[in-house]
């Protein structure tokens, strides 16, 4: 996929910026998955969270991921 910028925009960000701005924007609206964005920006999923982060942008983490998280630890616990 190709994405066409204005050219004032184009002239101001690098490729790996605008991924990383078009990335950022579609999680925050809940368009993709973090891992999803993670991959649209070309980052690890680490430091797609830690550029949220620093952006003051909250994980999108609720109760129904609480819960599967929490099953998740009750099967992998050592009995």
């Amino acid at each position: 996929m190709n994405i066409v910028l204005p050219q004032a925009l184009e002239t101001r960000l690098t490729p790996s910026e605008a991924a990383l701005h078009l990335a950022v924007g579609l999680y925050t609206s809940g368009a993709v998955t973090l891992g999803q964005a993670a991959e649209a920006a070309g980052q690890p999923q680490g430091e797609f969270m830690r550029e949220l982060g620093r952006r003051r942008i909250s994980l999108h983490y609720g109760v129904d991921d609480f819960a599967q998280d929490l099953t998740t630890i009750e099967k992998l616990r050592p009995r």
